[in-house]
């Protein structure tokens, strides 16, 4: 029995030592989230509420003192503005092109990098150096290549016997020049998506389904493609976010124009604050876009669970 107490005792007194050192462990690894945590809470968090607090204010100057509360005013103007559901259309517009188009294309570069070829990881940066460019550098790019008069686009219409178009000035043609641009972008950073998606289908399904007679587009459509199932539905929800979210080559490109043709929600709503500093009403707008978003967000999860797929990746 003394043996036993003895044993007791040491067992008591050792987790001490333990318990300091796992305390020590804790607060090094708050201090290591601190700069993180801090970020978000001073750039994120606080901006968020701020501008839920605006929504509800008349807020034209950088003073509290003249910023009237007005209530709900602000959002029941917004149901009577023509111009942002203009922009809301456009955006909506900018986002039923680009997500699909966007998805096929990566979709297409990620299974030819998949292939076991020489020189493969050189394609692969290749087709991933767009994504880490400067948007205002590709912007700039672009201009120069869709120039009506000296843009290379323009000049092999020329050999082709195709008349000059005015890409970026012709309401009809500028979004759909936004809408490559932003696909040439973005298309590596949903390749490497698809393509660790296309990594992770089992080559077991594959073999049986070459056995079974089933050619490449067949076992592509029905063995393939079904197992992607959770990394399309990834991209399909960051592409709606995304296009929901788009503004840089608005407005470094077009400017909204022409006639307001490539005018989206976050222009708008950018215009709204800091050149007609209207900034509660510009808020009042950026809560209706996350409304608009989170919803179309949640009927994509619920189109999803209803058709009973995983959405683990």
């Amino acid at each position: 029995m003394t043996s036993i107490g003895l044993r007791q005792r040491e067992r008591v007194a050792r987790p001490a030592p333990a318990r300091r050192r796992r305390r020590s462990g804790e607060r090094s690894g708050y201090l290591f989230i601190l700069p993180a945590s801090a970020h978000l809470l001073l750039f994120a968090l606080v901006p968020i509420g701020f501008s839920l607090y605006l929504s509800f204010h008349e807020w034209s100057t950088p003073s509290f003192v003249h910023a009237p509360f007005v209530g709900l005013d602000n959002y029941r103007t917004l149901l009577h503005d023509g111009p942002f559901w203009s922009a809301m259309k456009n955006t909506a517009y900018y986002t039923v092109l680009s997500v699909p188009l966007g998805m096929a294309v990566s979709l297409a570069m990620a299974l030819v990098v998949n292939q076991k070829l020489r020189g493969t990881r050189l394609f692969r940066a290749i087709f991933f150096m767009p994504v880490i460019t400067s948007w205002v550098a590709v912007s700039v790019i672009w201009i120069t290549l869709l120039s009506p008069n000296a843009g290379l686009v323009n000049y092999f219409f020329k050999v082709l016997h195709l008349p000059a178009q005015h890409w970026l000035d012709n309401p009809h043609w500028a979004m759909l020049a936004i809408v490559v641009i932003t696909i040439w972008k973005g298309a590596g950073f949903s390749m490497v998506i698809w393509l660790a998606g296309l990594q992770g289908v089992p080559q077991e399904l594959l073999e049986a389904a070459a056995i079974d007679g089933a050619g490449r587009w067949r076992s592509f459509w029905h063995v393939t493609l079904p197992l992607l199932a959770p990394t399309t539905f990834f991209l399909v929800v960051t592409g709606v976010i995304g296009g929901f979210q788009v503004f840089t080559p608005m407005y470094v490109i077009t400017q909204g124009g022409p006639f307001g043709a490539t005018d989206v929600a976050v222009y708008h709503i950018y215009q709204r604050a800091f050149q007609e500093f209207s900034m509660g009403y510009a808020s009042a707008q950026a809560w209706v876009l996350f409304a608009v978003i989170f919803l179309a967000t949640l009927v994509q999860l619920w189109f999803v669970r209803r058709r009973g797929e995983s959405l683990l990746v």
